[in-house]
């Protein structure tokens, strides 16, 4: 098994994490319900961002925590919710790719979501 090391890679990745997460009646209301993504335009914006993180080839501009914290203000974003994001994450990346950018993206995932948990904490108290 191959290490992520493209933008292609990177658009296989976020497109079977997103097929996980759509698939999954605990999470995907937040995506099909609440937010109400267009897949086909929000995976090479996620392309963009863990291509700046992993490969660093830049571009991504928007605010991720802002994106996030407007999200809360529709629906609480969890703890669980957080928990079940990363668990399909994880999958996705074992599943697609071994390596040191695999290890990377997932502890930059974990890095991510333990932020935004705080920053939905800090907003909610």
């Amino acid at each position: 098994m191959n290490d992520i090391q493209t933008q292609q890679d990177l658009y296989h990745l976020v497109d079977e994490f997103y097929k996980k997460l759509l698939a999954d009646p605990a999470i995907s209301y937040i995506f099909t319900d609440v937010v109400k993504i267009k897949i086909e335009e929000h995976l090479p914006i996620l392309v963009t961002f863990w291509s700046q993180g992993i490969l660093g080839t830049g571009g991504y501009s928007k605010n991720l925590t802002q994106i996030h914290l407007d999200i809360n203000e529709k629906e609480y974003l969890s703890p669980e919710l957080f928990k079940i994001w990363l668990t399909h994450f994880n999958h996705s990346v074992d599943e697609n790719f071994k390596g040191e950018k695999s290890e990377q993206i997932k502890t930059q995932a974990l890095s991510i979501a333990t932020v935004m948990q705080i920053k939905i904490s800090q907003k909610k108290g």
